[in-house]
């Protein structure tokens, strides 16, 4: 699991997905969060402003991340 730290309190998924390069555009990433590719601690996540905070963990396509917003 890779641990991706933030400045902020939180980020939005879509956000996240372009922050670590997992897709190239914001139009990418709400196709594949449409179409059920992510999940959020475990869960599919159809939202793509849902907000990820400290310890949330992304799922896509077999690789895990968690988000650290400690400063």
């Amino acid at each position: 699991m890779k641990e991706i730290p933030i400045k902020d309190e939180y980020i939005k998924l879509d956000q996240f997905l372009k922050f670590v390069n997992l897709v190239s555009s914001g139009i990418e990433a709400k196709m594949i969060i449409k179409d059920g590719q992510v999940k959020v601690n475990g869960e599919v996540e159809l939202r793509r402003g849902k907000k990820l905070h400290d310890g949330d963990q992304v799922e896509f396509e077999g690789n895990f991340y968690c988000i650290n917003a400690h400063q």
